[in-house]
């Protein structure tokens, strides 16, 4: 249990022992590695799948936006990461590729 809490000392007592800097060393490289397993790890693996999702995008492709809008690709601009996206027949949507939230399968709108 001493390796949490340092023992407290009266003054003029026995001396305080040395060691306390290698508990703290100790803890921040535990802390260190919690942070990469539980934080840092998950997040940068999900952006990885969604930077493949983005570039995966191709005409003809129907996907669903993270604003709740589902369409079909019907011109991908590639020098500028837009999309225009067609809602219904007479109604299209320029947006940008970074709001692609998932590729659908063919024939959902159909099934809608």
């Amino acid at each position: 249990m001493s390796l949490f809490i340092s023992p407290a000392y009266a003054e003029g007592g026995a001396a305080a022992p040395a060691g306390g800097g290698m508990e703290l060393i100790f803890m921040m490289v535990i802390f260190a590695v919690i942070f990469y397993f539980m934080i840092y790890r998950p997040q940068s693996k999900r952006v990885k799948e969604h930077k493949n999702l983005m570039s995966s995008l191709s005409k003809g492709d129907e996907v669903l936006t993270t604003g709740g809008l589902v369409g079909k690709i019907i011109k991908i601009s590639d020098e500028n990461d837009y999309f225009q996206l067609s809602l219904s027949d007479d109604t299209t949507v320029t947006l940008k590729k970074d709001f692609v939230s998932a590729v659908l399968p063919k024939g959902t709108l159909k099934s809608l």
